[in-house]
């Protein structure tokens, strides 16, 4: 008995989508395939220190990474710790994966198992000494949670009593303080960042396809700060590279509007990453 054919594809909206996904398809070996972590490969959770990915993104990562030229993980998380929370060192079938940490800033490669970073930024430190009296002044210290990110630090306010109003109340006043210290504030969901200037996933992903000499390109993020990587996909395609945008989810009403297609989360991620290698 032969096997089962694969699964079909979901179309793309568009038909830049339709094209990108065709070129993937039709020279897949000549592809790059980027994801996001938080949300996209794992679920977001309260705590972030509790997030890990989903129990079928692996192996899903695993069936396509043969067939294609690269995936990476392009993430504002340190890399090793998306590589710890992904479960992705070690992997049959994920030797040549690579992960792009705080926005490009950090690089994992599975080949060498190591991660490349610079010296932090003085001003993500001295920003951090201030944040408690930030918080504490704008009323929003109970129920916050601050992440120490090495490279950034990041500002949470899921389980603050009123998120959103605390996520409001913050903005500005991070903004300024960011500004102080020479850094940017990177808004995502329900959380805060900030981080140094000069570096986002737009320029990474545009970066990393350079380097790999990739003839179409696919990107799969959720939240605002894939907006950049939106961005960069958008520019090679007005340059004519093929390209596929995903939106893992629909909070982000300008991300969901520049999809090609749109997924619900990462146990649909991985369903059609896992589908995707089925047909290459």
């Amino acid at each position: 008995m032969g096997s089962q054919p694969p699964q079909p594809l979901p179309t793309p909206a568009t038909q830049l989508g339709r094209d990108g996904l065709a070129a993937i398809l039709t020279r897949p070996e000549h592809a790059v395939v980027a994801i996001d972590f938080d949300g996209t490969l794992a679920e977001i959770v309260a705590d972030p220190e509790q997030a890990r990915a989903h129990p079928d993104a692996v192996p899903a990562l695993a069936a396509l990474a043969p067939h294609v030229a690269s995936v990476a993980v392009v993430t504002g998380r340190p890399a090793g710790v998306a590589v710890r929370y992904g479960g992705f060192a070690g992997v049959a079938g994920l030797e040549h994966l690579v992960v792009l940490g705080h926005y490009g800033a950090e690089r994992w490669d599975a080949v060498t198992g190591t991660v490349h970073t610079p010296a932090p930024h003085p001003g993500v430190a001295a920003a951090r000494a201030e944040l408690p009296g930030v918080l504490d002044a704008h009323g929003a210290w109970r129920g916050t949670w601050i992440e120490e990110k090495g490279q950034a630090v990041a500002v949470h306010t899921r389980r603050a009593q009123d998120p959103q109003a605390a996520f409001d109340a913050l903005r500005t006043p991070l903004a300024d303080l960011a500004a102080h210290h020479g850094l940017v504030l990177e808004p995502g969901r329900l959380v805060l960042e900030l981080r140094p200037p000069g570096m986002d996933k737009g320029v990474a992903l545009s970066a990393y396809i350079r380097e790999v000499g990739a003839e179409s390109v696919l990107y799969v993020g959720d939240d605002l700060g894939d907006l950049p990587a939106f961005a960069a996909v958008e520019k090679l395609r007005s340059d004519g590279m093929p390209g596929l945008l995903v939106a893992a989810d629909t909070v982000i009403a300008e991300l969901a509007e520049r999809a090609d297609l749109l997924l619900t989360g990462p146990a649909s991620v991985t369903t059609f990453l896992r589908t995707l290698a089925a047909h290459m």
